[in-house]
């Protein structure tokens, strides 16, 4: 197998987030956005010892799991990738994922309890960030998400099935006014047009909408127009704002340089558990609120006792989880870096009449400096990167009984489970929660908890020759009798190996030779149907390294 082959093969399994896998010839080929069972064409794009990237050109036959999408626009559109997919069957291909993800890296047995499934699988999203842009070269004006692939190419999306008919009444009609001025979109390699972004964002419960459109500063033609027309169409939910917000910024982001209100206000509400959101366009609040509740009464019921306890919420948004906690605690303490989403989280906590809330604005690693609280739980609900090293170096030293980690990417809570087990952290429960039906993403919860001794005792101790006495030079000889062994962990053996042998091995090889060996084990039932399916297994110079790191650990003698 070379570069730039184009090749055809059966995938056997999909990877999180979206990597199938297919084996050529004896060598693994990772194949994103095809799923398991699919014959599919590709071209090999990278090739390294032992593995190889391609790019999916055709699926050639159909998974046996897969239905006919109730989107139009798949797979065109680079939203979603597994329409095709029954809810059921994405649910059960997520669980699995998330499972091959923390297996390997946990230490001990954890309860695993499934996972949730979004209360609504079509038109759930409760926000949009829509781009201009065109099909094709010199083509006309779209409006909607990227093409599968591509970072230029736009689809008009407006028979989505994720949003409901709202969104794409007035992603049409935005649509219409654009092509009406004339004027260009923002081209990215030029830096020239005029239209950027289409923000809608609308409560599920409250059926509150807020519209906002953004652009450069290139032109300046009338907007009222546009306006009014939103405000006519026939929508299920109530416009609470239209707004105009100015983006010079040569990253294709939505960044906010100004933004004029042309209607209404700057905000729209939203109801979580008995509380009440203001939520402005640009801080974070989760994008699908029914299964939002479902998140957080996971997350909640993972806490466990909180009377008179202090909380920190770090990562906190506009404060969603500080407040649903805050009823049932002494205080919490939110830290969120982005100075609007802490101030949405000040005005939302005086409005629902909680007192015990303080949310400060920051980065974590250097907020948690000044604040002289310590305490007693900490939530975390980092971006999808994950925690900082450095803050989690912070967040460890204070030494809580009980973390609950909510992530939004696996892979990330797999990288730093490991740095919160060195550090004495186990894993005692995780639950999945499918808040993005249609598309890879799931997020994960999962609590930690740090085991201390429940009393101490003081014992007097004689040194010297005689009875009862113990002799000074035995101390050294009985502490290292009793000195516990290092708890080695699967990034060890994998360091090990590289330095010695100059290779890697996958964590899944490890934990292969390690029952092959009898070594104990925690229950993993995903691993019993992974070998229903044919897939490759360590070879034997990787095996013999393996063996060697688990003597030069002491697992084995």
């Amino acid at each position: 197998m070379k570069k730039g082959m184009v090749l055809e093969g059966i995938v056997e399994k999909t990877e999180f987030p979206n990597k199938g896998i297919i084996f050529y010839e004896g060598e693994k080929v990772i194949v994103k956005n095809a799923l398991e069972g699919q014959k599919v064409r590709f071209s090999v794009n990278k090739k390294r010892k032992g593995r190889a990237e391609g790019r999916l050109l055709e699926v050639i036959e159909r998974s046996p799991l897969e239905q006919t999408s109730p989107c139009p626009h798949f797979p065109e559109c680079g939203g979603c990738t597994y329409q095709t997919l029954p809810y059921d069957e994405q649910l059960k291909l997520k669980e699995r994922q998330i499972r091959e993800l923390l297996d390997p890296v946990c230490c001990f047995p954890y309860e695993f309890q499934g996972i949730k499934r979004s209360p609504e699988s079509l038109g759930y999203r409760n926000k949009m960030e829509y781009s201009f842009g065109d099909a094709c070269k010199d083509g006309p004006l779209m409006l909607g998400l990227h093409k599968r692939g591509s970072f230029y190419d736009i689809v008009t999306t407006d028979e989505c099935c994720i949003v409901e008919e709202d969104f794409r009444k007035i992603l049409t009609f935005t649509l219409e006014f654009a092509r009406f001025t004339g004027l260009p979109f923002y081209h990215k390699l030029t830096h020239q047009g005029y239209f950027r972004h289409l923000l809608v964002r609308k409560g599920k419960k409250t059926g509150e909408i807020l519209v906002d459109l953004v652009t450069t500063t290139q032109a300046e033609p009338d907007l009222a127009p546009w306006k009014e027309g939103i405000l006519k169409l026939p929508l299920t939910g109530k416009v609470a704002g239209i707004l105009h917000t100015r983006n010079d910024s040569l990253a294709d982001v939505i960044a906010n340089e100004g933004t004029e209100l042309l209607y209404g206000r700057s905000f729209f509400h939203e109801n979580l558990l008995g509380l009440n959101f203001r939520i402005s366009p640009f801080s974070f609040f989760q994008t699908n609120s029914l299964g939002a509740e479902v998140l957080y009464e996971t997350a909640r019921s993972f806490i466990g006792e909180t009377k008179d306890k202090v909380i920190f919420d770090l990562y906190s948004g506009t404060g969603t989880i500080a407040q649903i906690l805050a009823p049932v605690a002494k205080e919490v303490v939110g830290i969120e870096i982005i100075p609007e989403a802490v101030e949405a989280a000040r005005t939302n906590a005086a409005e629902n009449g909680l007192t015990n809330c303080r949310f400060l604005a920051g980065d974590v690693l250097k907020v948690l400096d000044t604040v002289e609280e310590k305490p007693d739980l900490i939530v975390l609900d980092p971006p999808r990167d994950g925690i900082h090293p450095k803050a989690l170096t912070k967040i460890i030293q204070y030494g809580v009984e009980r973390m609950v980690y909510i992530s939004c990417k696996p892979t990330s809570l797999a990288r730093d489970l490991e740095v919160l087990q060195a550090a004495g952290y186990r894993l005692e429960k995780a639950c999945a929660v499918d808040m993005f039906p249609g598309t890879v993403h799931v997020e994960t919860v999962v609590l930690l908890s740090h085991k201390k001794p429940d009393s101490t005792i003081s014992v007097k101790v004689e040194f010297g020759e005689g009875e009862g006495k113990v002799p000074l030079d035995n101390i050294a000889k009985r502490a290292e009798a009793y000195k516990p062994k290092e708890r080695v962990t699967y990034k060890m053996i994998k360091e090990y190996i590289e330095t010695k042998y100059g290779f890697k091995v996958h964590t899944a090889y490890i934990a292969e030779v390690k029952r092959s060996l009898g070594l104990p084990m925690y229950d993993a039932p995903n691993a019993v149907e992974e070998l229903k399916q044919p897939r490759k297994h360590p070879t034997a110079e990787k095996v013999e390294a393996i063996k060697d790191a688990f003597l030069h650990f002491e697992l084995i003698k």
